[in-house]
C-alpha cells in the first residue's frame, strides 16, 4: 500500500485503488484530464460494474493506489496441484449434487435390488447393524463394494475391514480393485512380523482378513479387539454361528470373532445365502451380534418371536428383476427324486440307526456326569456315521471298517498293557474336540496341509470316539460293528443302492440321449467315500473315464479354474 498522497495527476488506466467505493478495490479504466486537479474517471467494481465520476484533489488525497501484491493471488501456483485440491474438494461434495457418486465412478452397472439395498436400506442407517441375505447370484460383494465406496467418497469411512473365508479373500481384492478403484490389502502373516510389537490392525487402515486365520489366534484377537473400524463387512456370515449345548452358550470362535467385531466397529454388515438352517435357537443368537437386547436369551416356541424388522433383506432369485422388469435368473426348477430303500438297505439304516441311538444315549449320560468335552466327540462321531449311511453304502462301509480296526487296536493295545481284559477300565484316550458345525462350515479353499490336517482329526473322532468306559463293553462295540460291517458288504456285494439307481437313470435320460447335443450335469456330494464310488461309476456307465472331473476339498485353486474353464 502506498503511503504518499494521491493527485489527480498520479491517476492512469489500470491503477487500483482503495477508497473510491466503500471496502472495494476498483480498478481505472481511463481518466480524463479537465483541468488542474480535476478530471473525469471510469472505474471497475470488484463485480465487474463499470462506473464513471468526477475527481479533484481533495477526492483523491483520501485514496491509497494498491500494489499488485495487495490486490489479491497472482494465480502463478502449481497448477496441478491447484487441480488436485480442486478434485478432492468436488469428490469431497460430491454426494450433495450426486447422492449416487459411488455408483457414476465405478466399473460397475448395478441392478435395482442392489440400488434399493445400497441407497435405501444400508446408507439411510447410522449406525448400521444390518443382515444382507439375498439369494446367491444376487450380486452381495458388489452392493458391499457400492456402500463402501460411498461412505469413502462421503468421508465416513477412514477405516474398513472385510472378513471372509479364505478361498474368497484374493476375489475380494480382486473386484474391490477393479470395479471400485478400492485399494484394499489381504492380511498375512508378514504384516505381523513388520508390525514388531505394534498393533498390525492400526498401521492397515483398509484390510481383507481370513475367517479363520484371525478367529482362531488369540494374539491377533487381542490386538483386533484394540482397533476401531468404521465399517466391519463379513462375507458368508453365517459361518459365526453359535449353539445351545446343555442349557449353555457354546460359542464357536468365528461366532466370537463376530462379536469383537460388532463391538468396535461403527457400522456392521453380514452377508450370507443362507442365514438360516432351521434351527431357530442358532438363528436367533446369530442376529445377536446385530441386536443383543433384541435377541437376548434362548429362544422359547410359542414365547419369544423372531423380529428382524430393521436388521435384515432377503430376496429369493424369483424377485430379481433388471430394470425392464423382467427376471434376472431363468426359472428355476427344483424337485425331489423319490425312491424306496431295498429290503437289504432299510435293514442296513435299522441296524446302523440303533446303533447310533443306544452310543447317543450312552454319550449323554457321559455328558451329564461332567464330562462334556467327551460327550461331545462322541456326538460328532456318531452324526458323521449317521450321514455317510444317508450318503451311500460305499461310505458308511469304509467308515465302519476304519472305525472296527481302530477300536480293535486299542483293545488290542489295552490288553497288552494291562495283561487282563476281564472288569478292566479303559483309560481316556484324548481325541481332537470337534463339532459338527467345524465340519459343516470348513473353509472350502483353506491349504492342503490344513486340510489335511483336520480331515485326519475328523477320522480319528470317527474312528475312536466311543462310549465304552471298560474292555468288555470296547469288545461288545466292537462286535456290533462287525455285525453291521458284514450287512453293509452284503448290500454293497448286490448292488443294491437305491440311489445310485435313481442318479443312473437321470444320467441315462440326460447324457446318453441326443448325441447332438451332449448335456453337462453337476452331481455333489458330501463324503470322499461317495466321490470315489460315484466317479467309478460314472465313468463306467459312460463308457469314458474322462468325461468325469471331479473337485474336492484338496483340489488346489488353480487346477479347479482348469477344471471349470473346462467344463464350459
Amino acid at each position: 500500500m502506498s503511503d504518499t498522497t494521491v493527485t489527480v495527476g498520479d491517476l492512469r488506466p489500470g491503477l487500483l485503488l482503495r477508497g473510491l467505493v466503500p471496502n472495494q478495490i476498483v480498478s481505472l479504466a481511463s481518466v480524463y484530464a479537465i483541468g488542474d486537479g480535476l478530471a473525469e474517471v471510469a472505474y471497475r467494481e470488484e463485480n465487474g460494474t463499470l462506473s464513471e465520476r468526477m475527481l479533484a484533489d481533495n477526492d483523491t488525497a483520501k485514496l491509497q493506489i494498491v500494489s499488485d501484491a495487495e490486490s489479491g493471488p497472482l494465480f502463478d501456483g502449481d497448477p496441478d496441484g491447484f487441480r488436485l485440491a480442486a478434485e478432492a474438494l468436488r469428490i469431497k461434495y460430491a454426494a450433495l449434487f450426486d447422492p449416487m457418486v459411488a455408483v457414476n465412478s465405478s466399473d460397475v452397472r448395478p441392478l435395482p435390488h442392489q440400488i434399493r439395498a445400497v441407497y435405501e436400506e444400508l446408507l439411510p442407517k447410522m449406525p448400521l447393524r444390518y443382515l444382507l441375505a439375498d439369494d446367491p447370484g444376487a450380486g452381495k460383494t458388489i452392493m458391499a463394494g457400492l456402500y463402501l465406496k460411498e461412505l469413502i467418497l462421503r468421508s465416513d469411512c477412514e477405516r474398513a475391514i472385510i472378513v471372509a473365508p479364505g478361498g474368497l479373500v484374493e476375489q475380494w481384492r480382486d473386484e474391490l480393485a477393479t470395479k471400485f478403484d478400492l485399494g484394499f490389502e489381504v492380511f498375512n502373516r508378514y504384516m505381523a512380523d513388520e508390525a514388531a510389537g505394534r498393533n498390525v490392525f492400526t498401521e492397515h487402515p483398509y484390510l481383507i482378513v481370513r475367517m479363520d486365520q484371525v478367529s482362531r489366534d488369540e494374539a491377533l484377537l487381542e490386538q483386533l479387539a484394540d482397533v476401531t473400524w468404521d465399517v466391519a463387512v463379513v462375507d458368508e456370515a453365517h459361518r459365526m454361528s453359535a449353539h445351545y449345548w446343555g442349557g449353555e452358550i457354546d460359542e464357536t470362535k468365528r461366532f466370537k470373532l463376530g462379536r469383537l467385531l460388532s463391538e468396535t466397529a461403527q457400522n456392521f454388515l453380514l452377508m450370507t445365502a443362507t442365514p438360516h438352517a432351521g434351527k431357530e435357537d442358532d438363528f436367533q443368537l446369530f442376529m445377536s451380534l446385530l441386536d443383543r437386547d433384541r435377541f437376548e436369551g434362548q429362544y422359547r416356541e410359542g414365547v419369544h418371536h423372531t423380529d428382524t424388522t430393521g436388521l435384515m433383506r432377503r430376496m429369493v432369485k424369483e424377485d430379481l428383476l433388471t430394470f425392464e422388469g423382467k427376471p434376472l435368473f431363468p426359472e428355476r426348477r427344483a424337485y425331489t427324486v423319490m425312491y424306496a430303500l431295498s429290503d437289504g438297505e432299510r435293514e442296513l439304516y435299522e441296524a446302523v440307526t440303533e446303533y447310533v441311538r443306544t452310543q447317543m444315549n450312552r454319550a449323554d449320560q457321559i455328558t451329564a456326569q461332567g464330562d462334556k468335552q467327551r460327550g461331545r466327540s462322541i456326538g460328532f462321531a456318531l452324526t458323521i456315521l449317521q450321514r455317510r449311511l444317508t450318503s451311500s453304502p460305499e461310505a458308511i462301509l469304509r467308515s465302519l471298517e476304519r472305525r472296527q480296526d481302530r477300536l480293535a487296536q486299542r483293545l488290542t493295545d489295552t490288553q497288552r498293557a494291562a495283561h487282563e481284559a476281564r472288569l478292566t477300565a479303559l483309560a481316556p484316550l484324548p481325541v481332537p474336540d470337534l463339532s459338527v458345525e467345524d465340519f459343516d462350515d470348513l473353509d472350502e479353499e483353506i491349504s492342503e496341509d490344513e486340510r489335511a490336517a483336520f480331515e485326519d482329526a475328523v477320522e480319528q473322532v470317527v474312528d475312536l470316539a466311543t462310549a465304552a468306559q471298560t474292555v468288555d463293553e470296547l469288545r461288545a462295540e466292537i462286535m456290533i460293528l462287525e455285525d453291521l460291517i458284514r450287512t453293509t458288504r452284503r448290500v454293497r456285494l448286490a448292488d443294491e443302492d437305491k440311489k445310485w439307481v435313481e442318479l443312473r437313470s437321470i444320467l441315462e435320460k440326460n447324457l446318453l440321449v441326443g448325441a447332438d447335443s451332449p448335456h453337462k450335469m453337476i452331481v455333489f456330494t458330501e463324503h470322499r467315500d461317495t466321490l470315489t464310488y460315484l466317479v467309478a461309476k460314472i465313468a463306467q456307465l459312460l463308457g469314458r473315464q474322462e468325461a468325469v472331473a471331479t473337485i474336492h476339498g484338496g483340489t488346489s485353486r488353480e487346477q479347479r479354474k482348469l477344471i471349470r474353464e473346462q467344463f464350459d
